[in-house]
């Protein structure tokens, strides 16, 4: 259903890349928009200078009660946490959407929506290069990088397009009538237990991508997560990927598609970890039922290097080989990216630490006492993951710096062992972002290079 937004009063929430999209758009259809954030204009920078410019009301450093009557319609930016005032207004009658929420009322294309803990960024990546060889116009976004509203009104976003895009948890927590032609659910681990009551509230979330969804629609899950099966009622036809019976899934070595000829050895895919072999089992099916070729799929799947700061190689110095994954912001990733390096010819030292995201560090311990030398914890976790490792036959530093970490990491491998960053954690504490992290990683190891 579209929205009639000329002349209506509305509000955006947030004000961070997806807010100002959502402002474009808005003032471009002739709404009123007020913008409200808890920061002041001299933290928003060129984002408040923007959306004054564009017209919008600016409301900025708190969310004053008055700020949120009189409304027609608030568009939540994900990274807002709840508030009363939304719930009041909710009350009242006001529509309180998000941004994925508004941008599906206009886009007429076929939505492709991938979701999970881990994986996400690698598998929509994935579908869309997969799904470019169909000659359609493609958009890819979402949480990976553009905001799903710039699809609207695009080639890509009308018929004939495909829309792909990364949601997370946050992102559908205010969806009603987003339907997803093929919606995947990668996985579920322990993650933003600070924002979520319980893991079952998480894991609902999730789900949340399927409950638009039709019978000729699709809803991809992994074949090896019964339980996930049950996070969903009604809706697209489901089908699975990976363990056993997965329609796509690893056979006697080879990434076999059972129900047309992909047929790919897992030993010619260049990116890295036994995870990222389930993320291609999962693009690899959902791009058939698309409709894209095997031969495109194999092509694909054979040249992806992966994305940076994703289990991406950085160097090996001293006959130590350096892997940076700061995308690994919460414990199952972190253990994933241990699984995925599992029977390496050496030890792993693991970098970790950073803001704590209230989940448990016991996986990740009991991953590391059979595949680590040595753990290096740093940032605000750094004494909570000491408590965790406490009593382990690991070695155990901390550091107060990437750069530290790094040199601690150096001196504790050896010859033929693996330093991995896989924080387990946010980035915020110390880096504006798990990408600052990751170049951060890069820069030191590339030092260690330059003292060899």
């Amino acid at each position: 259903m579209i929205l009639e937004l000329a002349r209506k009063n509305t509000m955006v929430v947030g004000l961070g890349e997806s807010g100002l999209a959502v402002v474009r758009f808005l003032r471009a259809r002739g709404a009123r928009v007020r913008v409200n954030d808890q920061r002041d204009a001299s933290a928003l920078g060129a984002a408040a200078i923007e959306a004054g410019a564009l017209g919008a009301e600016l409301v900025l450093d708190g969310h004053p009660e008055w700020a949120f009557e009189h409304l027609d319609l608030i568009v939540v930016s994900p990274g807002v946490p709840p508030l009363p005032q939304l719930d009041r207004a909710e009350r009242r009658g006001v529509p309180v959407i998000s941004e994925i929420e508004l941008a599906s009322r206009f886009i007429d294309a076929p939505i492709v929506a991938v979701t999970g803990t881990n994986g996400k960024s690698t598998v929509t990546t994935l579908i869309g290069e997969m799904c470019e060889r169909l000659g359609r116009p493609t958009f890819v976004g979402g949480n990976l990088g553009r905001p799903m509203i710039e699809a609207a009104g695009t080639d890509a976003g009308n018929e004939g397009g495909l829309v792909i895009v990364e949601l997370s948890s946050f992102q559908l927590e205010r969806v009603s009538q987003m339907r997803a032609h093929v919606a995947l659910l990668l996985n579920v681990t322990a993650d933003h237990l600070d924002r979520y009551a319980s893991f079952a509230a998480y894991a609902a979330a999730k789900a949340r991508v399927f409950e638009r969804q039709r019978a000729e629609d699709f809803a991809v899950l992994p074949a090896d997560s019964p339980e996930l099966r049950e996070l969903i009622d009604d809706g697209g036809t489901v089908v699975l990927f990976g363990g056993r019976n997965g329609e796509v899934r690893v056979v006697d070595g080879v990434l076999t598609d059972t129900e047309n000829p992909l047929r790919v050895p897992v030993e010619d895919l260049r990116i890295r970890g036994r995870h990222n072999v389930a993320n291609a089992c999962a693009a690899s099916l959902a791009a058939r039922l698309l409709g894209v070729h095997d031969g495109d799929i194999a092509a694909v799947l054979r040249g992806f290097k992966g994305l940076a700061h994703r289990m991406q190689y950085v160097d090996s110095v001293a006959g130590v080989e350096y892997i940076d994954d700061s995308k690994a912001t919460n414990v199952g990733a972190a253990v994933a990216s241990i699984d995925g390096l599992a029977g390496s010819r050496g030890k792993i030292v693991l970098i970790a630490g950073g803001v704590d995201k209230g989940g448990s560090y016991e996986p990740l311990r009991e991953r590391m006492a059979d595949e680590g030398r040595a753990i290096v914890v740093l940032g605000e976790a750094a004494p909570l993951l000491e408590r965790a490792f406490a009593g382990s036959s690991l070695a155990l530093r901390r550091a107060s710096s990437i750069a530290e970490a790094v040199s601690s990491a150096a001196a504790l491998a050896r010859q033929g062992d693996i330093v991995l960053l896989a924080p387990a954690c946010s980035s915020f504490d110390m880096f504006r972002s798990y990408a600052e992290r990751g170049d951060q990683f890069q820069n030191a190891v590339h030092g260690l290079g330059g003292q060899a």
